[in-house]
């Protein structure tokens, strides 16, 4: 049924992204897919971290029993990033910690996480059934669905460039300090997957290409939750997207003031808007990743009853903040914000164009000069201009590579 569903999204989905984007390079997706590998920083040598070794002919008929694995492992650690991706200040946002960098085989194992249902109480409930790599690795519904049927309270934002956030917190209210720490949360959870960490230890010590995959990701066979956090995280961090109609057009020019060659004359008048005084977009979605460097108040409401961070932190001027991830693929992640409340980009944008609520910890970046709530006051042609540039950063190639997809014959 979920398979189903992504098809008919997609389905319609890819019209709205050809008619915004159809100067996209041939030539990236005609790229083959060991090429088509998203790219990261090489390992480091890491007695926890073993490099990858080959698999035998032996643990290969394990894992294929189950599995549909390369006979070595994708590349989710050495592949070289274009240099925009490489500056400073990406660099410089970029959480992985010194202690679990991204290995093939570290991410293999997360991948195989990521995707198994035995993750949940009654094997129903994955972490990809609410990000689905179809829509960025979000959810397309308002709310995610748990494993008994229960809906979570706010929606599940895409881990598209999940690495690329300086202060490394996750989830809306940012309650969780790393990554490492996030991905055993929704396990936990009596609402999402229901499981005890101590129960699926067992459960998972059970299944032969588990033997295999913790050996060759961490030296030995034992299946431990630290090593599902470490697994599981460098799986996410891989997910970098960078090949858009935006990169193209950059990759190019070698600046993004400038005007895109491959643009259409709304896309470039969307990107000058998006990088100007007038609109601060640029202000709060940063570096060629788009991400924000903390969470933001950006005025959805006059009276919070989702406090956000503030509800967390019990601080008063971060009632309604709440974090601030990658715009990448954002044509692919609808609906928005963290209760999901605005349905398209046309609505979010006429948000900042009109509907900012005053409220006691707005951002000061949503405010004018003489401290009234911004309005941006854009036209017709500016708004839809805005939306073209935001369709130039779809990733065509990063929702459909292999080495993100679900890798259990079983469910292809």
């Amino acid at each position: 049924m979920t398979m189903c569903r992504n098809l008919v999204l997609m389905m319609a989905i890819l019209p709205l992204i050809g008619c915004s984007s159809d100067d996209l390079s041939q030539e990236l997706l005609d790229l083959p897919n060991d090429d088509r590998q998203v790219n990261e920083l090489p390992n480091t040598d890491n007695p926890d971290e073993p490099d990858s070794v080959g698999i035998s002919e032996e643990e290969l008929q394990i894992l294929r029993a189950t599995l549909d694995l390369p006979s070595s492992f994708f590349n989710y650690s050495n592949v070289p990033l274009p240099d925009y991706f490489l500056d400073r200040n990406l660099r410089q946002e970029d959480n992985t910690p010194g202690n679990n960098p991204v290995s093939d085989a570290g991410a293999t194992l997360g991948r195989t996480l990521f995707y198994d249902t035995k993750l949940s109480a009654n094997n129903t409930i994955s972490c990809a059934s609410c990000h689905v790599q179809e829509n960025s690795f979000s959810d397309p519904s308002r709310f995610s669905m748990g494993f008994e049927g229960a809906l979570t309270l706010r929606n599940s934002m895409s881990l598209a460039n999940a690495r690329y956030y300086s202060n490394g917190r996750f989830f809306w209210d940012e309650r969780a300090r790393t990554l490492e720490e996030q991905v055993l949360l929704p396990i936990q959870d009596m609402v999402e997957m229901g499981m005890t960490l101590t129960e699926l230890e067992e459960k998972l010590s059970a299944e032969d290409y588990y033997k295999v995959l913790f050996q060759k990701a961490f030296g030995d066979e034992e299946v431990s939750s630290e090593r599902m956090a470490l697994a599981l995280a460098q799986f996410i961090r891989s997910m970098v997207s960078y090949r858009s109609k935006y990169d193209e057009g950059l990759s190019q020019t070698g600046n993004n003031r400038d005007e895109f060659p491959n643009f259409t004359p709304s896309e470039n008048l969307g990107k000058t808007l998006f990088f100007s005084n007038r609109t601060n977009c640029a202000q709060c979605h940063t570096t060629n990743a788009f991400v924000g460097a903390g969470p933001r108040n950006i005025g959805l409401d006059v009276v919070f009853t989702d406090l956000g961070v503030g509800g967390i932190t019990n601080r008063a001027n971060e009632i309604g903040e709440f974090k601030v991830s990658s715009l990448r693929n954002i044509a692919l992640t609808a609906p928005y914000m963290h209760d999901g409340r605005f349905t398209s980009l046309e609505q979010v944008i006429e948000h900042y164009n009109s509907g900012i609520q005053d409220n006691i910890s707005l951002d000061d970046r949503l405010r004018q000069n003489n401290g009234q709530v911004l309005r941006l006051n854009l036209s017709d042609l500016e708004k839809r201009a805005l939306r073209d540039f935001l369709l130039t950063l779809t990733d065509p190639i990063f929702i459909s590579d292999e080495k993100f997809s679900n890798p259990f014959i079983a469910s292809q």
